[in-house]
């Protein structure tokens, strides 16, 4: 297992938070910690970048439509970026491909 890590700068935009590590039962209260912490403003969007994610269960995935559900009390989007390949086959065969924005 992988500890979780995150990164962020700001952009005009808005937030970049970038997620290495396993994204586990154990360490998904960190990510929704960490999303919360952060300062959206209306019209911005929210990128988180999984570029490094390793791992995804279902309590990551979890945390990550509570981000979605954060960012859009804020009046902010979010979008997925570099979503590896074996995660992005998950969130197909689950429809989650349709509920996240992804960007490449």
């Amino acid at each position: 297992m992988s500890p979780l890590n995150t990164s962020c700068h700001d952009t005009a935009a808005g937030p970049v938070l970038r997620v290495t590590g396993d994204l586990d039962y154990e360490h998904a209260p960190a990510l929704r910690r960490r999303v919360e912490e952060l300062i959206l403003v209306p019209g911005q969007c929210l990128v988180i970048d999984l570029s490094g994610l390793d791992f995804c269960d279902s309590s990551g995935i979890t945390a990550l439509l509570a981000a979605l559900r954060h960012a859009q009390a804020k009046g902010a989007d979010l979008a997925l970026a570099a979503v590896p390949a074996n995660i992005l086959r998950i969130f197909s065969v689950v429809g989650l491909d349709r509920v996240f924005t992804l960007q490449a």
